[in-house]
């Protein structure tokens, strides 16, 4: 099994109450680690853009575990946000747009258990938005998946 390393994280339900309560602040502790340094992008349906969701992430740091100011800042810097219905093939059409060069993103499920099947399944489809060797991870999940397995 290959382990290289991601060159982005791509986490579905940016704008839910576990991204607040939860992924926020493990975000924020691995940039103040100098652990996490890619481009960071937050997929939702809630109608926000990018400012809105740096300001979710402030007000969940705030809440829920603050970093000092340089390590928040630069977490803001590593935020993206692709606005949308999972069940619209233009969501992913967009995540594929925002993810650039990126070749091997993480993704993150941290939505409904109900919704992972659309979710995966869209991103499999043809000219799915990430290469081959994508990797993911549900909040439910107790291990690591690579594509296919």
């Amino acid at each position: 099994m290959t382990t290289g390393r991601s060159d982005a994280l791509v986490f579905f339900g940016a704008t839910g109450d576990l991204a607040y309560k939860q992924v926020f602040p493990a975000l924020a502790a691995l940039v103040a680690r100098q652990q996490l340094d890619v481009p960071l992008i937050g997929v939702a349906k809630s109608g926000w853009d990018r400012e809105q969701l740096i300001e979710r992430a402030r007000d969940s740091l705030a809440n829920h575990g603050g970093i000092e100011a340089q390590a928040a800042d630069r977490l803001y810097g590593l935020l993206r946000y692709v606005d949308g219905d999972y069940n619209d093939p233009g969501t992913f059409k967009a995540l594929r747009a925002e993810l650039g060069d990126a070749k091997a993103p993480l993704h993150y499920l941290a939505i409904p258990p109900a919704l992972f099947r659309t979710v995966v399944k869209a991103l499999h489809k043809p000219d799915p938005p990430t290469a081959p060797g994508w990797w993911w991870r549900s909040h439910s999940a107790t291990t690591w998946r690579r594509r296919g397995s």
